[in-house]
């Protein structure tokens, strides 16, 4: 691979007056200026950029942010300078924390013949919004599939994330996890969670893939990994990631019980015990006994309808006749029933926190 050092080239008026912005303020070194007798052009470098500041320069003043560990250790705790030559610089946090915005509730529905349009996202994959609002930037709940099977152009990545699941709708996919192992195939009905900051790749397609990925917070940054090659040598399923552990949990054999919701029963994911009860998943069947309006006082409170069909009546609400491909949210302390349910339901119900606590109307 050819290698080359770059430069970011800017346009000044008195490079006398920039030299001491550069190497006093911004703590860069001089590596080089000439002519000698009258100076045009000086090359600065520094927090890994270098930039040569030249007088015959066509164009104007950049825009560039500073990364730094300790913003306010820098620059005397300014957060934007602006050099002699017009230049503004931005002081930021390098690999700022985590910040997980305050729930904004509302109801939701998001219904699949209201046509929401496809967007194409990162590695062509097809991205279709399930939380509009995303509750004030807390969620993002994506309906997300791959017309064409096949190899997926992806690379080895990991997410700045509170909470992230993926579960598989219909179809198939090969994944592949830091310290997991091998390649998995995830297969309709199956979920992981990929805990904070896990390396991961997506491999290979079905045809018609389709996945529900949630997202907590809603925007968050995903990171490309050069280095890594997947799978790794070192093989530890048990290791943690900032609190939680990586879950594959198949539906074949898993255990049915009661639901929170008289009239239904469901699946647990374990996805409750493994991250600490930040969060949880339970797919949700009908079990054919009277069902009760409820309400809740969880955070979060996600539904996704994967098949079969119901009303969702909600207090001071139209009742709403949901399908498959539908989703709603039920936000805390609303009273909400679920009725019309048809013996094929099967719901997808994800909660932050996993436990809280369900009130049942009398």
């Amino acid at each position: 691979m050819l290698t080359a050092d770059a430069q970011c080239v800017i346009p000044t008026d008195d490079l006398q007056a920039d030299i001491p912005f550069f190497t006093k303020t911004l703590q860069m070194r001089m590596d080089t200026i000439y002519p000698a007798d009258d100076p045009k052009v000086a090359v600065f470098s520094g927090h890994g950029i270098s930039i040569c500041i030249d007088k015959d320069a066509p164009g104007s003043p950049a825009n560039i942010n500073l990364l730094v560990e300790k913003p306010k250790d820098y620059a005397s705790g300014k957060t934007e300078l602006t050099a002699p030559n017009g230049t503004q610089f931005k002081i930021l946090q390098k690999n700022p924390p985590l910040i997980l915005p305050k729930t904004q509730h509302e109801f939701v529905v998001r219904r699949l013949v209201d046509k929401a349009p496809w967007i194409i996202g990162r590695a062509g994959m097809h991205y279709r919004d399930l939380i509009p609002n995303r509750l004030g930037g807390s969620i993002i709940a994506s309906h997300i599939r791959i017309p064409d099977g096949g190899p997926v152009p992806d690379t080895v990545h990991y997410h700045t994330v509170g909470f992230q699941l993926i579960f598989c709708y219909k179809g198939w996919v090969d994944l592949v996890y830091e310290d997991q192992g091998e390649p998995l195939r995830l297969f309709a009905g199956n979920c992981v969670i990929q805990p904070p900051e896990i390396r991961h790749k997506v491999l290979y397609a079905s045809d018609n893939i389709e996945v529900i990925e949630i997202g907590v917070p809603a925007e968050h940054v995903t990171t490309i990994d050069h280095d890594m090659e997947l799978p790794t040598k070192v093989l530890n399923p048990e290791r943690e990631f900032k609190g939680q552990k990586f879950v594959h949990n198949r539906a074949d054999g898993s255990a049915w019980s009661d639901f929170r919701i008289p009239g239904f029963k469901c699946r647990d994911t374990t996805i409750a015990a493994n991250t600490k009860n930040i969060a949880g998943v339970q797919v949700v069947r009908p079990n054919g006994a009277a069902i009760k309006s409820s309400k809740h006082n969880c955070d979060i409170l996600f539904n996704f309808v994967m098949e079969g069909g119901m009303t969702l009546t909600a207090s001071g609400q139209p009742p709403n006749e949901l399908t498959s491909g539908d989703a709603f949210v039920i936000p805390p302390d609303l009273s909400t029933e679920y009725s019309d349910v048809s013996s094929d339901l099967e719901l997808l119900e994800v909660s932050l926190p996993g436990e809280f606590t369900t009130y049942y109307d009398t």
